[in-house]
């Protein structure tokens, strides 16, 4: 009886083996440029509700399918640093009052768009620079920062 267990483990031995790796089947997949829709609403649409969740008027978590996970967590710092300096000068949040102006944007590689989107307030001009790629068959924000 032992025989058999000893030949069948010599097979298994010297049998070819293939390493699965997971992340070839579950990690996040890169999606060609040619199979993503234009980046231009998506640009206006994030840089509204980040700036909206900087001032208090927006939940973050409302953007959290469109952002990394560090994207993510550095503008949940943001918005806590945010929402202290507004209660040590005793201000609520308000929704601001802004428009969307022109989007620079440029495409260093297939499937990434980088851009910088302008804003306009009534007494300033600001500039929120984010990075898209095509993850998933979808972009996401790998990094977003308002100047």
């Amino acid at each position: 009886m032992t025989a058999a267990p000893a030949a069948l483990s010599e097979r298994l031995a010297s049998a070819p083996r293939y390493r699965v790796d997971d992340d070839e089947y579950f990690a996040r997949q890169r999606t060609s440029r040619s199979d993503l829709p234009d980046p231009d609403a998506l640009l206006s649409s994030l840089t509204h509700c980040v700036l909206e969740a900087l001032a208090g008027a927006r939940d973050l978590e409302q953007v959290a399918r469109w952002v990394t996970d560090d994207v993510y967590r550095g503008l949940q710092k943001r918005v806590v640093l945010a929402a202290r300096a507004r209660r040590a000068r005793g201000v609520s949040p308000q929704r601001p009052v802004f428009n969307v102006g022109n989007i620079h944007r440029t495409e260093p590689a297939d499937g990434i768009v980088e851009a910088v989107v302008m804003v306009h307030q009534r007494h300033r001009s600001r500039a929120v620079a984010i990075r898209l790629e095509g993850l998933d068959s979808r972009w996401r924000a790998s990094a977003i920062t308002v100047l």
